[in-house]
């Protein structure tokens, strides 16, 4: 072969991997931060319904099957609730080899049938406050930096008041969870709808940027706090929503304003989270590091993890952090470290066996006495 020849294979050959590589990357960092909203737990596989019986459903015998605590069921056109794994009953079902009996809580959304194809969701509720819990509420648009931003607001009697912003996969009805707890301790809830979120405006590049950037909106949403008659707020977060507090009680011109944080499974470190999104979507593991620079590339997520930054040191505000040990999207070691470095401000309750951003899903007593005990000091 000719010398030039040989140069022009050579670099045709080095085009091509590095196209492939700028396409993988770009797959890879698809299925990180393109998932659509909502989107049940990556990596938990699909659970199939065996049978229903009165309070009782069989499903597929799994980790996540087995999961201790409150859980939503979501598949096509069906939703409905589960509670723990079910004691066997004279004449009810019986657990199996390869099945496991819960407790079926309710069902509201279509049917159950034996082959339907659900997954486990945090999200209990469907519809907005009044349908789900039976509150009044009021639909409010909020002005944000790319368009106006749906919420929820339930009215509470105390000038505190609680924003509320969802995380990685679930939409506002993620919080409604403990809306009707912060509704009885008479707080005020604002559950914010931000960029990408149905309703809302579209990310200009369509990407989540975990935090990063979508924390303007919860600062538009403390604007609109203060405008109507808030004193102080406390911002309540999941996974990437925790992220969004974070960078709002630093950077917000209205952070005087925010009096506490509850952080829910905070994402940290958006590099580890990302990973763990691809991989919890098929990438291969060779993709990974392609994934990373990609998401970079295509979305200016170029800041350090949370905790290199002046989060930890710049922090003002006392702060309840819930997460655990079994997160495998958002590192627990991260929230140990953040309780580490400033035991002055930082509480950290461990919720053991529970998924991302589903600490409330895995113990819901437990989780509200720390929730109630941090939040009575701020009353």
């Amino acid at each position: 072969m000719r010398p030039a020849t040989a140069a022009a294979v050579a670099a045709t050959s080095v085009l091509g991997v590095g196209a492939a590589a700028v396409a993988a990357g770009r797959y890879a960092s698809d299925a990180a931060l393109r998932a659509p909203s909502p989107r049940p737990f990556p990596a938990d596989r699909r659970l199939t319904v065996h049978a229903t019986a009165a309070g009782q459903i069989t499903l597929t015998r799994s980790f996540s099957a087995l999961r201790p605590g409150t859980y939503g069921l979501t598949g096509r056109d069906v939703h409905a609730v589960v509670g723990p794994v079910a004691e066997p009953v004279p004449g009810g079902s019986a657990h199996t080899a390869d099945t496991v009996v819960r407790r079926l809580e309710r069902v509201t959304l279509g049917s159950l049938k034996p082959g339907t194809r659900v997954r486990l969701t945090p999200e209990l509720y469907r519809g907005d406050p009044l349908t789900a819990l039976g509150l009044p509420y009021k639909e409010v648009e909020i002005p944000g930096e790319l368009g106006p931003l749906p919420a929820w607001f339930v009215p509470g009697a105390r000038d505190t008041w609680v924003i509320t912003v969802h995380g990685l996969g679930t939409t506002r009805n993620h919080p409604l969870n403990v809306t009707g707890f912060l509704h009885d301790h008479q707080f005020p809830v604002l559950d914010l709808g931000y960029r990408g979120d149905p309703g809302a405006p579209r990310s200009p590049d369509g990407l989540a940027h975990l935090g990063e950037s979508e924390w303007r909106d919860l600062d538009a949403a403390v604007r609109h706090a203060v405008r109507y008659g808030a004193e102080n707020v406390i911002l309540y977060g999941w996974s990437s929503g925790a992220s969004m507090a974070l960078h709002t009680v630093l950077h917000s011109a209205l952070r005087d304003r925010v009096s506490g944080l509850v952080l829910d499974s905070p994402v940290l470190d958006w590099t580890a989270t990302l990973r763990a999104l691809a991989s919890a979507r098929g990438v291969p593991s060779a993709l990974l590091p392609l994934a990373v620079r990609a998401a970079q590339g295509r979305t200016g997520l170029l800041g350090a993890p949370l905790l290199d930054t002046s989060v930890p040191a710049a922090l003002h505000v006392p702060a309840l952090v819930l997460h655990g040990p079994d997160d495998t999207l958002a590192p627990w070691r991260d929230s140990r470290a953040l309780a580490a470095r400033r035991p002055d401000l930082v509480t950290l309750h461990a919720v053991p066996h529970a998924p991302h951003a589903a600490m409330w899903n895995a113990d819901p007593a437990g989780y509200e006495e720390a929730l109630r005990r941090f939040l009575t000091p701020l009353m």
